[in-house]
C-alpha cells in the first residue's frame, strides 16, 4: 500500500478495504445502498460512481449477484477498487472501468441493475473540498443528477432496476426527475439519525417503465445493521 493508504476491516472482519487515508473515504451511505438494493440471483449489476469499490464488494458477499461492473471518472479510485477486489477474491466477478458517465463505455440495455451513491449538492451549493476526491465526490462538479439519471436509463434492460441513496431534504426533486427518465419509484426508505432527529437520508429503488405505485418501506435507524469498519 501507498503511504496515503490504510487497510479496514468491514463486515466481521469478511471484507478489506484498501483507502486513502486522507482522500475519499466511503460512508454509511454506500452501505445503507448496498443492503436496500433488489437483487436477484445472477443479476448483471452497475454501479455508478465506484469509489474504492466498496458497493459491488459488498453485494457481491451479502447478495446473489452473478457479475458487477464499477464505472469511476478518477483513475486513483479505480485503480484503488480493482485492488480491492483482488484483495477480496472477486476479480473475476468485478470489473472497474475508468469512464465517464456523460460517455457511457458500456453497451445500453445491459443491466438488470444500476446503483449510485451520487454527489449529494448541486455544483454551487456549500463550500467545494479542495482535496479534487472529496470535492468530485461530494458535488456535482463532473455530472449533473440529470447526467447520472440519463446514464442509468440507459444501462438498465426493460423494469431494470435503479436504486440511489440521496438527502432527504431533496426527495422531491429526486422523486420528479426519475419519472422524467422513464424511471418510476417502486420503493422508498427514510432514514433517520436516531428517534429524534429530522430524516437525513432517502434510499428509493425504481423501475425502467415500471407502473406506478410507490411502497413505503418502514423507516431505517442509525447505521442499521452495519457499522463502519475498523482497521486490523
Amino acid at each position: 500500500m501507498g503511504s496515503d493508504e490504510g487497510l479496514d476491516l468491514f463486515l466481521d472482519g469478511r471484507l478489506k478495504l484498501i483507502q486513502s487515508t486522507d482522500g475519499y473515504r466511503f460512508s454509511i451511505d454506500a452501505v445503507l445502498l448496498s443492503e436496500f438494493a433488489t437483487i436477484r440471483p445472477g443479476d448483471v449489476v452497475f454501479d455508478l460512481g465506484a469509489g474504492c469499490g466498496v458497493i459491488p464488494l459488498i453485494l457481491l458477499l451479502t447478495k446473489p449477484v452473478g457479475r458487477v461492473f464499477g464505472l469511476e471518472v478518477q483513475e486513483g479510485l479505480v485503480t484503488r477498487a480493482a485492488r480491492n477486489a483482488c484483495l477480496n477474491g472477486f476479480e473475476k466477478r468485478m470489473d472497474v472501468v475508468r469512464g465517464d458517465i456523460c460517455h457511457l463505455p458500456f453497451s445500453t440495455g445491459c443491466a438488470d441493475v444500476v446503483v449510485c451513491n451520487p454527489p449529494y449538492r448541486k455544483i454551487k451549493s456549500g463550500r467545494i473540498n479542495p482535496h479534487p476526491e472529496k470535492a468530485i465526490a461530494r458535488h456535482e462538479i463532473l455530472a449533473s443528477l440529470d447526467d447520472l439519471l440519463r446514464a442509468a436509463a440507459a444501462l438498465l434492460k426493460k423494469k431494470g432496476r435503479f436504486a440511489l441513496v440521496y438527502p432527504a431534504v431533496r426527495l422531491a426533486e429526486i422523486l420528479v426527475r426519475l419519472r422524467r427518465f422513464n424511471l418510476e419509484p417502486k420503493r422508498l426508505r427514510i432514514h433517520y439519525p436516531n428517534l429524534e432527529a429530522n430524516a437525513k437520508l432517502a434510499l428509493i429503488e425504481a423501475s425502467l417503465g415500471g407502473r406506478p405505485g410507490l411502497e413505503i418501506l418502514p423507516p431505517l435507524l442509525g447505521q442499521g445493521n452495519f457499522s463502519i469498519g475498523t482497521p486490523p
